[in-house]
């Protein structure tokens, strides 16, 4: 059975609300908003993939294989996986986030050399000084507690029995070049080894190995051997249909696809992505998430058209536009919407 999403329909609190009023601390006179509860913009539950992620995804669960996932920041890469975990009935997935300085170790382990070689003579034990990330750790899961015992911490919570897990891989294409050739074996045969704790090989057996989603941004490429032992798939931008989707599913609570609130916000993220615009960072399904959800909260009628409420839009485009320069064009940019041009 699956885990019970976040459901849209929970309260949100009610947060003061900023005046910037000089000394205006008395609560009579701060009026307060409703906070956007942010389970309603990730809840796994409300995720809408397009037809070839689906099919790419089927592949991967087929034969085995970590699903390579590229494609437009704000597109949805990183939040398919919790769709994944949620569909499957799976715990949320383990994560690990990609740095510049990662090694191949990283992602199984890291071992506080330092901290051992204080605690030697107290004779604590070396399984005490390591700290399992996400594919140590959903390969450990994979085993019975009784048969991985003796490389687990004190603090490392197993179940007992095995467990399949979702891991999520972000930004893959962050770490340096050699890290990927250097995962091979390991991503291919769902093992690692602890040269700390006697460099015994640990797996996980097929029916129990891990589920690899990893995402790039394309920043460098990846090694063809890399490649090779990937299933990959490019998520492309929502279509304007797919978009309206996304938005209203996951605001479901709020609006529906065809509402003229809406129909406004989407006629703007489109105009302001056309190319002759040259935003440094054009906005993304996210961003325009972000968006319709502050004005909605904001008190934007969802039946009515947004764009002649200049005071609501223009607070709340901080939500569109992430650079300076962006945000100056984006008051040229509201100007000519509001006048019927692009």
């Amino acid at each position: 059975m699956a885990k019970t999403a976040v459901s849209n329909a929970k309260s949100a609190a009610s947060i003061p609300y900023y005046t910037g009023v000089p000394g205006n601390k008395s609560a009579a006179n701060r009026p307060s908003i409703r906070a956007v509860v942010r389970e309603t913009l990730t809840d796994p539950a409300g995720y809408i993939p397009d037809d070839g992620l689906v099919q790419a995804a089927n592949v991967a669960l087929l034969l085995s294989q970590p699903l390579l996932l590229t494609g437009e920041p704000g597109t949805g890469k990183t939040q398919f996986a919790y769709s994944l975990a949620n569909e499957l009935g799976f715990e949320t997935p383990l994560k690990f986030e990609t740095k510049s300085s990662t090694e191949a170790r990283d992602l199984f382990y890291n071992y506080d050399h330092l901290g051992r070689f204080h605690a030697r003579e107290a004779g604590a034990k070396p399984e005490h000084f390591i700290q399992y990330n996400a594919l140590g750790q959903a390969i450990l899961l994979a085993n019975n507690k009784t048969d991985v015992a003796q490389y687990l911490p004190s603090d490392f919570a197993h179940p007992d029995h095995r467990r399949r897990s979702v891991v999520l891989i972000d930004e893959v294409d962050k770490a340096p070049r050699d890290v990927p050739n250097d995962l091979l074996n390991e991503i291919e045969s769902m093992y690692f080894r602890v040269p700390e704790l006697g460099n015994v090989p640990i797996g996980a057996d097929g029916d129990m190995q891990p589920i690899v989603i990893m995402t790039s941004n394309s920043e460098k490429a990846l090694p063809d051997a890399f490649l090779r032992r990937c299933i990959y798939y490019d998520v492309p931008f929502p279509s304007d249909e797919m978009l309206r989707q996304i938005v209203a599913s996951r605001l479901r609570d709020s609006l529906k696809p065809d509402s003229p609130l809406l129909e406004d916000a989407i006629g703007f993220f489109w105009m302001v992505r056309e190319p002759q615009h040259a935003l440094r960072k054009p906005p993304a399904t996210a961003e325009l998430l972000n968006w319709v959800q502050s004005m909605v909260d904001r008190g934007a009628d969802p039946d009515k058209p947004v764009r002649d409420d200049d005071l609501l839009v223009s607070a709340s485009t901080v939500t569109l536009f992430k650079t300076k320069a962006d945000q100056e064009l984006a008051k040229i940019l509201i100007e000519q919407w509001r006048g019927g041009g692009s």
